[in-house]
């Protein structure tokens, strides 16, 4: 026995030498792996995430590979085969005490060894807890390539297929991210706090690809836009001028072009149908409706959204891990302040649940918006995470974008002549199903964007109802966004040619445009009037906690007018919109329940002080703001 003990001894003092000897890693011992891998992705990580880390990497017959990470504190714990022997899933486990730098991942086979050099970065301090976008907050959407071209030099490049084409309306017109941080002032100057851009990342298909919702790659920006640092710069630039960034995320569907088309990791990674190509449905109501079919839904959420644009599934463990962690990455990377999620409702929802859950797990304080796009209230409600929802579903989706609001603004401003019901009572009849909501504060209001008809368009270009418009945005419960160029009031180029026609250029984006008006000086007519009307307010609403947190009264008219209240302990906001064709008695005693205590106030655009009675008359078409100290 004591000779076993002394053996005991022996052996565990040689292993302590062995490890104690141990030679750090030496990269150049392996040789690179010089082309046998495509892709690794996250393209990078970090020391301290929430997020669990799985390794997609690609490269021929991959799978026959052993691999194991060297440069201490990361190790492999499993590694998943793909069907397509080109791919492996790798579950890497990072210690919480490992320190930021470079790593290595080798790969063996027999005799062959070669490695890649992949990067465990430090976070930014304080990076789990980011604020996020709010009531606060006036989102400023745009689409980069109509809005300005800063740099000429990448319109067109060899690696993409669709050249610059600024003539046609569907083509190319050289907007990018120089245009945007060039322009960035002019943003904060108008008074808008966060900036949505729709997707800037790879879009390679043939036809159309401006938009970029067809992506080609979920890791890099389209080299017309400009690169990945680019960006980063972008996202810094706006955050020295007080305005956040929000990315456009696609989990839905990728582009045909998209690099995996060729070679699928999965069968199941894309919906496939025995009959072929089987477009979406669109039927949202299948979701929750008890009385849907099962058929009904399934071509709802696995049906493509276009013939370019297969649809994802998220059933896929490693799949829904992908879209995970990719959206960790470039909140991490590029330092964002919140999402917008495209075509929400076309996910599987159970896997989508989970994203949302995974993304916030790691930002408890992010905002997520979601295109909800429906007018039907209790099924636009269901999307919102916490709803307490009949089935139990919770999407933990924390913003939707309020299509109802929208849809009734919409068909209210343009009414002259409105039946029972119609005109500005669509408008109040809108709030007054507040009630269905879970979460007021977490709404995007708009009354246009990149998929919808343009405001002034809406309005037939008339100015004192695109100052309505803008002026329910500004005071209305919610967190605003506007769509570039609605604050210049511009119209289509084209309106029977869709969203091609619609999504016009900015004028001066671009060098050589007769008319800038990013200049103030050039701005005249309705841009002039709209403009300066916009900017005011949205300055003015920064501060007023009482438009950001406050609650709402309203008070219905028959006669295409609309009152309401907005107020807190301490401020009240009042709002009269007089949207019909003839003078209106303001008849300020209806409002006594809350305006009674109410003496002098204060107009928002003029800065006069104002007092309200019976007696004042409000004109066709217009709106007044007035606050009041309680």
């Amino acid at each position: 026995m004591k000779h076993l003990f002394s053996f005991f001894i022996i052996l565990v003092a040689l292993v302590a030498q062995s490890c104690a000897t141990t030679e750090p890693f030496d990269p150049a011992s392996v040789a690179d792996a010089e082309g046998k891998v495509s892709r690794v992705e996250p393209l990078s990580w970090w020391v301290g995430m929430n997020t669990p880390l799985q390794l997609l990497i690609q490269g021929e017959n991959i799978s026959e590979y052993d691999l194991r990470i060297e440069g201490g504190g990361v190790k492999v714990e499993k590694i998943h085969k793909a069907d397509s022997p080109n791919y492996i899933f790798v579950d890497v486990a990072i210690d919480k005490a490992a320190e930021a730098g470079s790593r290595y991942l080798v790969f063996t086979k027999g005799d062959e060894s070669f490695k890649v050099e992949y990067e465990i970065a430090a976070r930014r301090e304080g990076s789990r807890d980011r604020e996020s976008f709010t009531t606060a907050d006036v989102i400023y959407l745009i689409m980069p390539d109509r809005f300005a071209n800063g740099d000429a030099a990448n319109d067109s490049t060899d690696s993409t297929v669709d050249k610059a084409a600024r003539g046609e309306f569907y083509g190319r017109h050289g907007g990018d991210i120089q245009g945007v941080i060039d322009h960035l002032d002019y943003i904060a100057d108008m008074g808008m706090t966060a900036l949505w851009s729709t997707p800037m990342l790879l879009d390679n298909e043939p036809f159309a690809s401006y938009h970029g919702y067809a992506c080609a790659d979920y890791y890099h920006i389209d080299p017309r836009m400009g690169d990945n640092s680019l960006y980063r710069t972008m996202v810094e630039e706006a955050h020295k001028r007080g305005i956040k960034v929000i990315m456009d995320m696609v989990t839905n569907h990728c582009g045909i072009s998209h690099w995996w088309m060729q070679d699928l990791p999965f069968e199941d990674w894309v919906h496939k149908f025995e009959e072929g190509y089987v477009q979406t449905n669109n039927i949202f109501g299948t979701n929750m409706d008890i009385n849907a079919s099962q058929s009904d839904l399934k071509v709802q959420e696995s049906g493509w959204f276009d013939v370019s644009m297969p649809d994802m599934n998220l059933d896929n463990p490693y799949l829904l891990q992908y879209f995970k962690q990719w959206a960790v990455w470039w909140v991490e990377y590029a330092d964002l302040d919140g999402m917008r999620v495209d075509t929400y409702p076309y996910n599987e929802k159970g896997p989508m649940s989970e994203w949302c859950k995974a993304v916030m797990a790691e930002y408890p304080s992010f905002n997520i918006v979601g295109e909800c796009w429906t007018g039907n209230v209790p099924q636009l409600a269901y999307w919102q995470g916490g709803n307490k929802n009949a089935d139990g579903f919770d999407s933990h989706l924390p913003s939707i974008m309020d299509f109802p609001l929208r849809d009734a603004i919409c068909s209210a401003l343009p009414n002259d002549n409105p039946g029972w019901g119609e005109g500005m009572m669509k408008v109040y009849d809108a709030v007054s199903n507040d009630f269905v909501y879970h979460d007021l504060s977490k709404m995007m209001i708009f009354t246009g964007n990149h998929d919808t008809d343009r405001t002034a368009d809406i309005v037939r270009g008339d100015v004192a109802r695109m100052k309505i418009a803008m002026a329910l945005l500004s005071t209305m419960r919610g967190i605003p966004q506007i769509f570039a160029g609605d604050e210049m009031a511009l119209r289509s180029a084209d309106l029977s040619q869709g969203h091609g026609g619609l999504r016009v250029d900015f004028p001066g984006g671009w060098e050589g445009d007769k008319l800038n008006l990013f200049d103030e000086k050039q701005r005249t007519g309705d841009a002039a009037i709209v403009s300066d009307y916009t900017r005011r307010l949205l300055q003015w609403r920064k501060s007023k906690e009482v438009i950001h947190t406050g609650r709402t009264m309203h008070f219905a008219g028959r006669d295409n007018t609309y009152a309401f209240f907005r107020y807190n302990d301490t401020d009240v906001v009042f709002v009269y919109v007089n949207n019909s064709k003839e003078s209106k008695p303001l008849r300020w005693s209806r409002y006594g329940e809350i305006a009674s205590n109410l003496s002098a106030g204060r107009c928002v655009i003029s800065g006069e002080e104002v007092t309200l009675s019976d007696d004042v008359v409000v004109a066709p078409h217009e709106v007044i703001v007035v606050e009041y100290k309680r």
